[in-house]
């Protein structure tokens, strides 16, 4: 992948503005660039010093050959949503970690991304720009460079990048719509466990009801409901953490809440991305549908 961009004015005196101010590329990829000889200007290379006169046309070239050494690849079936030469957009299943680890070396969705990219002969870093739990099913993003995963990240510091989740929650809500500011902290004694604590990193996540329901499960009736959530932070399990603080822990998380039959996990989908892509500027819209196992508690409501 390429960037170019053709000098119509003054408003920059050298190549260097361009890179930093208009492409915003960060020092770290700018040295790499320099390193690599990847930075011209009218099809030749120049010191990024270089001053620029109208008419002229700056290429940054951003194909590098990368490996993921400590991913192993592995063949798995990858629902994707979209993709392009910059992005690879997957619905991810619950039960599948973003990353390796030590418990998931080969069977992560980052085992799989490998794979794939190595069917489509594309030689990069596996770089996935944002994360789900284990257990959360939904939306995850892949840059396929290091300039578009630095621009995503960007986007999600300025709050231009939006996520929305949906979520069925124990107890029914009383109110339609709640603002959740509450600081997030690891929990004491845990490498795991997160607690709301008011010496925590500020966290705000945003609900919204959809609907209160009643489920009847083995002769017993359970008060539920079917929420929306968007997100102003993006800390580790905040919706997990916080849908435990207003006492509506998510349904089937059994770290921040109860286990149930009617779920093998906590029933919460990452169904929505809005953000600008990084090369056209055009707004990207996503959806991933509701899965099977959610959709079987909803099936009356939705």
């Amino acid at each position: 992948m390429k960037l170019l961009y053709e000098v119509k004015d003054n408003k920059y005196s050298t190549i260097k503005e361009v890179l930093r101010d208009y492409f915003k590329i960060s020092d770290r990829l700018l040295t790499k660039l320099k390193k690599n000889n990847h930075i011209f200007i009218n099809d030749e290379t120049k010191f990024v010093d270089y001053k620029i006169n109208i008419g002229d046309k700056i290429l940054v070239d951003l194909n590098f050959e990368e490996e993921s050494e400590n991913i192993l690849s592995k063949k798995m079936n990858l629902d994707i949503l979209f993709e392009d030469e910059a992005l690879l957009i997957i619905n991810k299943p619950a039960n599948l970690p973003v990353h390796p680890s030590i418990l998931h070396f080969e069977d992560s969705l980052s085992n799989g991304v490998k794979f794939y990219f190595e069917t489509i002969n594309l030689k990069t870093k596996i770089r996935p720009v944002n994360r789900l739990d284990k257990d959360t099913s939904g939306i995850v993003i892949f840059a396929k460079n290091e300039y578009i995963q630095e621009n995503l990240i960007n986007q999600m510091k300025n709050n231009t990048f939006k996520k929305e989740y949906y979520a069925i929650l124990e107890g029914n809500i009383e109110k339609k719509s709640l603002k959740i500011d509450a600081p997030i902290a690891r929990k004491t004694n845990s490498i795991i466990e997160r607690e709301v604590n008011e010496k925590g990193i500020s966290s705000i996540s945003y609900l919204e009801l959809i609907k209160n329901f009643k489920i009847t499960y083995k002769n017993k009736k359970l008060e539920l409901a079917f929420v929306k959530y968007s997100l102003e932070t993006g800390r580790t399990h905040q919706l997990r953490v916080h849908s435990k603080f207003i006492n509506h822990p998510i349904l089937g998380d059994t770290l921040y809440g109860n286990s149930s039959e009617l779920i093998t996990r906590q029933a919460l989908h990452a169904y929505k991305v809005m953000f600008l892509h990084p090369i056209t500027k055009e707004q990207i819209i996503l959806n991933a549908p509701i899965p099977e196992d959610m959709n079987i508690i909803l099936k009356d409501i939705i």
